[in-house]
Formats: structure tokens, sequence, C-alpha cells
């Protein structure tokens, strides 16, 4: 077969706890043990450079690329400091950013090289390089993730990429540093007892990693928006859009998942994608905005296991008669698959725009509010919304919480949800939010099966 631009591909974790402190958690030991066999592909290869996309390299204009041919620092990250700094010394192949950096200012887009001494280089990409390229025995290609781009500017970038290498005769392995999901812990854990921070997350992770496992990189660059909104992927899992940009948006693969632990929380995977067909540039006015496509029936594989086709019936809004009315444009809730998502449901009482528990003064502001009585009133809602549509309480996935003052209120709720919610195991977020839409103090977003 001929050669490609691109010999193998790889998604990585960049957490530094896999480097740094790996003995800390039989996962991050593995995923270090898993990476040597990642560094012995790599030792192998006969590419003339490793090319990076770094989801903890950020950039707001633009994109910047490194041009310094030999960066040297001592870095600190500046979350995980107790583990240690990451001395580095690096071989950039300078021609390449420079050609690269060309082919995306083509496009319309800000761009910079940067080559000034103490620049700094994000921790996940000298932790991977660390990892599989330790002796700087390949020269390396970084480039920045714009936090707002969105799929179609990304794809491109990614294709640009391959000009470069073409332009620049080399042919490269190109390496992804982006968890799955990206809920980390937020407060002190034992590394022993690290795990995915929801079941969620991990449900999603797992789906995620059968398809690259398949070698289905496109398929999972289509579902990118979908897997982000459900297990709050890593930088929107927009290095994904980058990535199947690059390969030229197909999924003629062989894939393989060497690892998948959970860090502080995190999904983090090691995967493997090598092409069944040469990787080469295509025709720059070729359409890459392909989402429509196959989304919804991919969406669907993904959240039912017996692959349920989602169809008319399936997509109809399930509308209450006793819960309280929407204050806006939504309904009260909305099946996909075998999945049933209420909109948020508050503690008011159908008919009425009196809220349970709250006193009002002369003026119609608020002067004492009881959040128990809120919590009972808006579990009761949930309730008759779920068993209208089919459900129940007890077929809960997944509960977000919204309170408008957590340090007085969350002890009473948190209380109130243990005693009716909390045999039933669903995952559950509780955030404290400046305001509700109308004068409540709790709020819930639910996720559960019909």
């Amino acid at each position: 077969m001929k050669k490609g631009l691109v010999e193998s591909i790889y998604l990585v974790s960049g957490m530094p706890h896999i480097l740094l402190a790996s003995e800390k958690s039989k996962g991050w030991d593995s995923l270090k043990s898993s990476y040597a066999q990642i560094e012995e592909e790599i030792a192998r290869s006969d590419a003339d450079l490793i090319l990076y996309f770094s989801t903890q390299w950020m950039s707001v204009l633009g994109y910047m690329f490194q041009g310094d041919p030999a960066p040297e620092w001592e870095h600190v990250d500046p979350n995980w400091y107790d583990f240690g700094s990451m001395k580095y010394q690096f071989r950039v192949d300078c021609d390449f950013a420079t050609k690269y950096a060309q082919e995306v200012h083509r496009l319309g887009h800000n761009t910079k090289v940067v080559n000034y001494k103490g620049f700094p280089i994000d921790t996940g990409t000298i932790v991977v390089q660390k990892l599989l390229n330790p002796r700087n025995e390949k020269l390396a290609g970084m480039v920045s993730c714009n936090i707002y781009a969105e799929k179609v500017e990304v794809t491109s970038v990614g294709r640009a990429a391959l000009r470069a290498l073409e332009t620049s005769g080399k042919r490269a392995i190109v390496v992804l540093v982006s968890n799955l999901s990206n809920r980390f812990e937020i407060t002190e854990i034992d590394p022993r007892l690290d795990k995915i921070s929801s079941l969620k997350d991990d449900e999603w992770n797992r789906k995620i990693l059968e398809l690259l496992a398949e070698g289905r990189l496109e398929d999972v660059s289509q579902t990118a928006r979908e897997f982000s909104r459900q297990a709050n992927a890593d930088m929107g899992f927009r290095g994904i859009w980058w990535l199947s940009g690059l390969c030229g948006q197909t999924n003629s693969f062989s894939g393989r998942v060497f690892d998948y632990q959970p860090v502080w929380g995190t999904g983090a995977a090691l995967v493997g994608l090598y092409p069944t067909h040469p990787i080469l540039p295509l025709p720059e006015d070729e359409d890459v905005d392909s989402e429509e496509g196959s989304q919804a029936a991919l969406v669907s594989e993904m959240v039912d296991s017996r692959h349920v086709q989602v169809n008319e019936s399936l997509m109809m809004d399930p509308h209450s008669s006793k819960a309280p009315e929407p204050v806006g444009a939504y309904p009260h809730a909305r099946r996909y698959g075998n999945l049933l998502f209420l909109s948020g449901v508050g503690p008011r009482k159908r008919g009425t725009k009196e809220i349970p528990g709250v006193q009002m003064d002369e003026f119609g502001n608020v002067r004492e509010y009881d959040v128990v009585a809120q919590t009972h009133s808006v579990i009761d809602n949930v309730k008759v919304i779920l068993e209208e549509a089919g459900s129940s309480l007890d077929k809960i996935l997944d509960v977000q919480i919204f309170l408008a003052d957590m340090k007085r209120d969350f002890p009473l709720f948190n209380r109130v949800y243990g005693e009716r919610l909390g045999s039933y195991g669903a995952t559950r977020t509780t955030v404290e939010v400046g305001a509700l839409p109308t004068p409540i103090a709790v709020e819930f977003k639910v996720i559960a099966q019909p």
C-alpha cells in the first residue's frame, strides 16, 4: 500500500498524575504501562515528526504554533503542583510549524509562530512527549486549541495540517492530547479509590471507545456535541474534529484501545488508530460540514445498546396534565431513543402561580421561603411528569440540581433528596445559580428511562 502522510494516530490523556505519581493509583500505573506500549510502536516508526494537538494549549484569537527549535524549561502544573516539576527539552520542526501556520492563515485565521525562551508549553504536551518520545528521537510539531472554534473551523484546521505535511515533505504520527469525560473530583480524594465521576460519564466514555476500537473516527466526530453535553467532554471534544479533518473524515482505520482509567474523576484513555488507506490531502473546496448525515442514528446507537431505531413515535413530547404549566416555549419532557429528558422542574403547582413555602411582602418580594417544602414539591412534580410519560422515580438516571442559595439551603434540600430519591442510585450534580426564572429556590433537571 502506498504510504500516506500520516502513519498512525493516537488519542491520549495528558494528565500529570500518569507521569509524576503513577505509583499512587493502580489506574494511573496501568496508564503509564500502556503508554510504554505506544512508545515502542512510535520507536519502530519511520515517521519524521510527532504532531500534537493538546486541549491544554488553549488560544482565544486564532492559532499558535511552536517555532522554537529547542524549547527548554522546568514546568509546574498550576493545579497539580504537589506532584512536582517536569523538566523538558524538545526538538521542534520549525519548518513544518511555519508551513502549517501559513496554511491556517490562508483560511483567514490569525496565526502566530511562537519562538522565544520560556514560552509556556502546556502540561498535556509535556506529559505525552516525555512518555512517548522521551529521547527526542523524533521532531515535534505543536498547534494550539482555539477554545471558541466550532466544527467547520476546527475540521479545516486539521485538513490544513495535511497540506503542510505535503509541502514540507514530512510524514507524521498524529497525537490528540485530550481526556474523554472531563469532570474532575472537586475535593481531595484517595488516589487508590479514584473512579469516573459519574456513571453516565463512564457509559458514554465506553460507547466512544467502542466506536474507536472499530476505527470509526468520523462517526465519533459526528457525535462529539452530544457526547460533550452528556459527559462533560474535554474542551467540548473539539479535538476529535481536528483529528477527523486531518484524517480525511473517514472511518478507514483499524482501532485499538490500549487502556481506559479514571484520573481524578476524568475519563483517561489511550487509543490507537491505524489507517487502512493512505491519508492524503483533499481538495480545499470540498465540503467539510457533514454533521447532518448519520448523527441522529449514531446517538441512538450510543444511548441504546440494543440499537433501537429512533422513529417519529419515539420523538413525541410527553405532556403532563397535572404538572405546573411551563413558563416558556418548551415541553414538560422529550423522548429520544430509550431516554426521557425532562425540562427544568420547579415547585409550583398546576393552575396557580403560588410557590409552596414562599411568603411575599406587600411589594411582591420574597420575604421568606421553605426549601424543604419546595424540594418536596419539585419531586412531586417530577413524579407526575415521569408517570404520565410511562416512567417512574426509580427509573431516574441522572439529576442536575439548581439551588439559589447553596450555603443556606443545601443541608435541608439534601436531607429531603436522600429520603425520597437517595435509594434509587441516580447520578447527581448540584450547583448554585444566581437566579431562577421565577422566585423559586430549587429546580431539577432529570434524565430517566421511559
